[in-house]
């Protein structure tokens, strides 16, 4: 039979290949590109609303049971006062380059409520060890900021306690609230420039829509081509006879002699 040579197990193997190959390009690859693009988009969207917006009552904006990653960059305000005591530092991240800590000073509001405040970064000297900075301001203050949501990471949940300052991996209101013993609201409020206790001063991200878009075409296509770039080589594989037919068309054609020549062959030997 032509196409027995699909049960070796070459052969089914290259195609169990491709096709697991096509199915992951166009269904997982693809997609979760798309779904980058669309949450870039509404973070752009989110950050340019926030640029012109008035800061709203944090307890108005993120009532109890609100999800903070539906409010992302939404301005807030919030008044309470600082609970230095529960000050910790976020390790392993970067400013302008270099490394940093990021200070984060619960802030107890009027309410009683209680929700951690990035101040924002310092910098790292003699390794690893933070630089002094100014202590959070004492009595009570009103502050504006942006809402973040929480950081989650399951592998580093480490507490440390190293230069005399208790320090975490991720901006995580569960970790840091064990650590503390306080009851801390989900997500985290990041200070605006000027305000009470703001360090140096986090940056935005940039509003780019970045190269997933474009990335889950290069999939799709890859996905379709895939299965047809297979086909083809079954194809040839069992039709060998139209290369060979192919290869004799090719084969030039020896060119019949001209009567001079047949002439000159005839009498070549005599003189």
């Amino acid at each position: 039979m032509r196409w027995k040579f699909l049960l070796r197990p070459g052969w089914l193997a290259l195609i169990g290949f491709v096709l697991l190959f096509s199915a992951a390009c166009l269904w997982i690859l693809a997609p979760w590109q798309f779904r980058q693009d669309q949450r870039r988009e509404a973070q752009n969207a989110a950050i340019t609303g926030s640029l012109d917006s008035q800061a709203a009552d944090y307890e108005t904006a993120l009532p109890p049971g609100a999800n903070p990653a539906d409010r992302q960059w939404q301005q807030v305000k919030l008044t309470g006062r600082y609970l230095p005591e529960a000050e910790t530092l976020v390790r392993l991240r970067k400013a302008e380059g270099k490394a940093a800590f990021e200070v984060l000073t619960p802030l107890r509001l009027n309410s009683g409520q209680t929700v951690v405040v990035n101040r924002g970064y310092i910098k790292v000297e003699q390794g690893t060890k933070p630089v002094a900075y100014d202590p959070a301001p004492g009595g009570e203050v009103t502050v504006v900021g942006r809402v973040r949501a929480s950081e989650i990471d399951s592998s580093r949940q480490e507490v440390l306690d190293q230069d005399g300052k208790r320090q975490i991996y991720t901006i995580d209101p569960t970790v840091l609230g064990k650590a503390t013993g306080l009851d801390l609201r989900p997500g985290y409020v990041q200070l605006n420039a000027g305000q009470p206790g703001v360090l140096g001063l986090l940056p935005l991200p940039e509003l780019v829509s970045g190269p997933y878009f474009s990335y889950a075409l290069q999939w799709i296509a890859f996905g379709i081509m895939a299965p047809v770039g297979l086909i083809f080589l079954l194809w040839r594989e069992a039709h060998p006879e139209e290369d060979e037919d192919d290869e004799d068309g090719d084969e030039p054609s020896t060119p019949a002699p001209t009567p001079a020549a047949q002439t000159a062959d005839r009498y070549g030997g005599r003189r």
